[in-house]
């Protein structure tokens, strides 16, 4: 990956990311690459990558060589995770050991990109599949998910309602709607969009009417940006109608 580094595109992504002090990706650094050059690492190396190897990606000071470790546990975990394997004992237990240590290393993916491209494939699939973590597993998952949740670390906060596109998608609003009301109050504007659009989506993927509710009752406290990202896909007089309640 080193000797695909980009000068030009490096000074780019250094801005786009907000890496100057006090900005949300202080102190990041760059290789350069765009996103499809990692994919193609990964393509090339997943497969047969070690499990116990993908801790020295996932720590390197590199954005583009931890992304490529978050990858690689995703296409392992999606390798896992097909019709067939749903119920096999060997893949449910290899799947929580991918769980267990992207969970482990959660603070390595320390940008909104790599939460995005990793959580809903990995944390939001496994809410989804049986596991062998615990005898109560819907129990265990949601403690999970709250110790996200309730962590002092942004990233882990962005994971705890990031990885509801995934359950939303199957038909399950429950994890969106619950992680939404814990982030109302959110102070970072970073959640208000995460926020904003796990609500668009499950409202596109499941119901707009559990959409309209979740807004009947909290659109008056929900911060501005948040609200804007929820009912993106709204007609416009729809639209100008919930911001005016929240005025």
């Amino acid at each position: 990956m080193e000797t695909l580094r980009d000068e030009e595109q490096r000074r780019v992504l250094v801005r786009f990311f907000k890496t100057g002090p006090g900005e949300y990706g202080e102190g990041d650094e760059f290789l350069g690459l765009k996103v499809p050059q990692t994919r193609e690492v990964v393509r090339l190396m997943a497969k047969d990558f070690p499990l116990d190897e993908i801790p020295d990606l996932l720590l390197s000071h590199w954005h583009e060589v931890r992304l490529c470790g978050l990858l690689i546990l995703v296409d392992k975990f999606e390798r896992l995770a097909t019709k067939r394997l749903i119920d096999n004992e060997k893949a449910i237990r290899d799947r929580d050991e991918i769980l267990s240590l992207y969970l482990r290393y959660a603070e390595q993916a320390n940008n909104w990109d790599l939460v995005d491209l990793s959580a809903p494939k990995i944390l939001g699939h496994w809410l989804l599949l049986p596991t062998r973590l615990a005898d109560d597993e819907d129990r265990y998952k949601r403690q999970v998910v709250d110790g996200l949740a309730q962590s002092s670390n942004l990233w882990r906060q962005r994971m705890s309602i990031v990885c509801t596109w995934k359950t939303s998608q199957q038909g399950d609003a429950s994890w969106c709607l619950r992680y939404a009301e814990i982030h109302l109050h959110h102070p970072h504007d970073l959640m208000h969009k995460a926020v904003g659009w796990m609500l668009r989506e499950m409202g596109k993927r499941v119901s707009m009417d559990l959409l309209r509710e979740f807004l009947r009752q909290h659109a008056h406290e929900m911060p501005r940006t948040m609200l804007r990202y929820a009912i993106e896909k709204m007609d416009e007089d729809e639209r100008k109608e919930w911001m005016n309640i929240h005025k």
